[in-house]
């Protein structure tokens, strides 16, 4: 199976289940609880691997326990992490995330602000057998390099755009970029997404998307904006759909798919995803995306 490398973020995630989101600044009690890995670049790593893809993750981590943990748990996963950086004296990122009875989730996450560029980290080319990197806007001087040597080795790169890049050049370096609903409203000022996406498309010189959840998933496709729906599901825990979503595109399109078969491949690995508590831990294999499809096909 083709390979791709994610690149950004790696998390330790403590995840919290409560009926009714806090409002108030008292003790409230949890009916659940998962320690589980999470980040954006690292979800998707999880993902690809569980998907039958190589998987391969260049994040920056401290030289911690938080760190080892992080590691071992990809390690226990299929994720190749040989690439990534532990640096010295600096804390690894984590999360403290609520998750309601509606599947919504409230998360605060901390990141070592001394942590090094680590640049240097980031190959010239792709490994051999890698044909995708997927980056997300964590670290993203580590995206644009990620995305040149994309380039370089004529393969994809898929940006997860959560939020609107600061670093300039960041989507224009992607070959796909697939916004959040939320990022793409604020960057262009229009509250229906559709209208949104097209905003974006008419400046963009490669291929763009935006994820709006139950509602589906909008891009660009000849020159006009498609739609794909979402798999109908009962949402229970939505921490980390998007970023299955976006390590699934990226194999899907390391693959060879067309550009609608990988968002529809993507979108029902996070729809089964989100029927699932724990973020990533609820990541699903090939087989039960592959069934999820041929039943709704």
């Amino acid at each position: 199976m083709p390979g791709v490398l994610c690149v950004g973020i790696a998390t330790q995630d403590y995840v919290f289940a409560v009926d009714v989101m806090p409002a108030t600044a008292e003790k409230h009690r949890a009916r659940d609880l998962a320690v589980v890995g999470g980040g954006i670049a690292a979800t998707a790593a999880v993902a690809v691997s569980r998907l039958g893809g190589r998987a391969m993750l260049i994040t920056r981590l401290g030289d911690d326990a938080v760190g080892e943990a992080i590691v071992a748990a990809l390690a226990q996963d299929g994720v190749d992490c040989s690439l990534a950086p532990r640096t010295p004296g600096r804390r690894s990122p984590q999360s403290s995330v609520i998750v309601d009875a509606k599947g919504e989730r409230l998360v605060v996450s901390y990141s070592d602000p001394a942590m090094p560029a680590c640049l240097d980290a980031i190959p010239s080319r792709l490994p051999p057998g890698v044909e995708a990197v997927m980056a997300d806007t964590r670290w993203e001087e580590g995206g644009l390099q990620a995305f040149a040597a994309a380039r370089a080795s004529a393969g994809v790169g898929v940006l997860d755009a959560d939020r609107a890049p600061a670093l300039g050049g960041l989507t224009e370096a992607a070959t796909h970029v697939a916004y959040g609903a939320q990022a793409l409203r604020e960057m262009t000022g229009r509250d229906d997404v559709r209208a949104a996406l097209a905003d974006a498309a008419s400046v963009a010189s490669n291929w763009v998307a935006v994820t709006d959840g139950e509602r589906g998933v909008y891009f660009t496709e000849n020159g006009q904006i498609a739609h794909e729906p979402a798999f109908p599901i009962t949402p229970v825990d939505t921490l980390g759909a998007g970023d299955v979503f976006h390590g699934a595109l990226a194999l899907g399109l390391a693959e060879g798919m067309g550009e609608r078969l990988a968002v529809r491949f993507a979108s029902a690995a996070a729809a089964i995803k989100c029927t699932r508590f724990g973020g990533r831990a609820g990541a699903p294999t090939r087989d039960e995306v592959d069934a999820l499809m041929r039943r709704a096909a």
